[in-house]
């Protein structure tokens, strides 16, 4: 069993010096005995809240789940980072959720939590205990966490693992703790998460554990937009987040969380002079696999990028041939209501609904200049490469191979297209520069002056070179 990092060592050393039992749990203890990195520890002992804080006096709490956090020091923003969580289940949101708050970045410094034992009762809105109660000994606390693999304590000498953690570690299976049906009951949040981690470490869910989920799913509605779109980014973050969109799918969660998802499944796209060889659901599966981007955003809105097709489905009897005309605008106002479903940000619903609009342009590397322009200034260069990864996995996704001369070739001149100015601002000269060449004061004219020379440039006439340009102002002087 590998060692505690010392800054996690010193707690549990603090802890037992001062009388107490202390023991890593969780996360962090999963990845240990998997040999992978973690961030973060939480912690479990038989002190008090009050008797944490005298212990540890730049502590912080406020909460009435028994969670105490360690103040910590972001070197990146020196912003004093203070994280209260509900439990250790639900810490990592909190932290997450409190570093939005003080605008702080992923690699800021660690964050532990420590929770007292303890015993609950009573969960009426499948969410939160009714009633908290102290508990006495470690296998108490460890016996209402959610899976067996999450229920592993260890203080840097022993290790405690009632459930058989270990086992089901080795036989990559997510298991519960006790009767599924009761612990997903308790909290709903669960449900997602015990996707999420399958998915995350591409471990199977025990027969048992899934059929609770399934028959438990309508109740994650009764879970907070934001910690369900938390659950959900981690999904697509992960090394395969088509595997837990399926596995989702088969638990009946998709149902509840994104309908108009489900609806895509079965709807067929085979069809005379057409490339797609999947129905639209596992099309949009394959597509996810497919993209080259990393980003959950991006990778959702590839995700759903023809989530619109089964309201515009048309089946022309005489010729098979199957249609979707429209389904992008119709994606997008289906974009747009799951953005505000998930209470996105306004920056992220924004590029959300733009990349599921714009994903539907024509690969053609003959087009014009002007013509490209229009696309980029459309989807924004810093949308550009976003977009282009979405459209490489929708055209793997339907069964083109990922090599293409013609998308190759395409990029090419976008980025040579570019190199030139987009708007009269990228000119390398300005207003002042033609006030002070025509000696005239600001008004209409100058603005028509940059204008003719901004079409000029993006004609071809005119390179976009500042002398080049204030020798042509100064010829335009002469004539006008």
């Amino acid at each position: 069993m590998s060692k505690l990092p010392q800054s996690a060592q010193e707690i549990i050393d603090k802890l037992n010096k001062a009388g107490f039992e202390c023991f890593a749990v969780g996360g962090s203890v999963r990845d240990i005995l998997m040999r992978k990195e973690t961030k973060g520890w939480d912690f479990t002992t038989n002190a008090t809240p009050n008797e944490i804080m005298k212990i540890f006096p730049d502590s912080f709490y406020d909460n009435n789940f028994g969670t105490v956090g360690i103040k910590m020091t972001s070197h990146q923003t020196g912003h004093p980072e203070l994280v209260s969580g509900s439990n250790s289940e639900t810490g990592s949101l909190n932290i997450y959720l409190r570093r939005q708050e003080f605008g702080m970045t992923e690699n800021t410094e660690d964050v532990y939590e420590i929770t007292t034992y303890r015993s609950e009762k009573g969960y009426t809105d499948s969410r939160h205990p009714d009633e908290i109660m102290w508990g006495k000994t470690l296998e108490e606390d460890l016996s209402r966490r959610d899976l067996t693999i999450n229920a592993i304590a260890y203080d840097g000498k022993k290790l405690i693992d009632p459930f058989n953690g270990q086992r089901d570690l080795k036989n990559r299976l997510i298991r519960s703790v006790g009767d599924p049906i009761q612990r997903f009951t308790e909290d709903a949040l669960r449900l997602m998460r015990t996707v999420r981690i399958a998915t995350q470490l591409g471990f199977a869910i025990e027969e048992k554990t899934f059929a609770a989920i399934k028959k438990l799913a309508p109740t994650i509605n009764k879970v907070s937009a934001d910690r369900i779109r938390h659950e959900l980014k981690r999904i697509l973050e992960s090394d395969y987040p088509s595997d837990g969109i399926m596995i989702l799918k088969n638990a009946g969660i998709l149902d509840e969380l994104l309908p108009e998802l489900s609806k895509t499944f079965g709807v067929s796209q085979i069809s005379p002079k057409r490339h797609h060889i999947y129905d639209v659901g596992t099309h949009l599966l394959k597509s996810l696999e497919a993209t080259p981007s990393k980003n959950w955003l991006v990778r959702f809105a590839t995700l759903i990028h023809d989530i619109g097709k089964p309201q515009v489905f048309r089946k022309d009897q005489q010729t098979n041939l199957i249609t979707f005309y429209n389904h992008e605008m119709v994606g997008t106002t289906i974009a747009k209501n799951i953005a505000k479903r998930l209470n996105f940000s306004k920056k992220d619903a924004e590029k959300f609904a733009l990349l599921v609009r714009h994903h539907q342009f024509t690969v053609d590397e003959n087009q014009t200049d002007t013509t490209l322009r229009r696309f980029v200034k459309k989807v924004g260069k810093e949308n550009l490469q976003d977009i282009l990864d979405l459209r490489i996995g929708d055209r793997v996704g339907g069964g083109v191979p990922i090599t293409s001369w013609r998308l190759r070739l395409f990029i090419k001149r976008l980025e040579e297209v570019q190199k030139q100015p987009f708007t009269v601002a990228d000119l390398k000269v300005d207003g002042y520069d033609v006030m002070k060449i025509f000696n005239i004061t600001p008004g209409p004219k100058i603005g028509k002056i940059l204008n003719d020379l901004f079409n000029d440039v993006v004609l071809g006439k005119i390179k976009n070179d500042r002398e080049i340009l204030l020798k042509k102002l100064q010829e335009l002087k002469k004539t006008i």
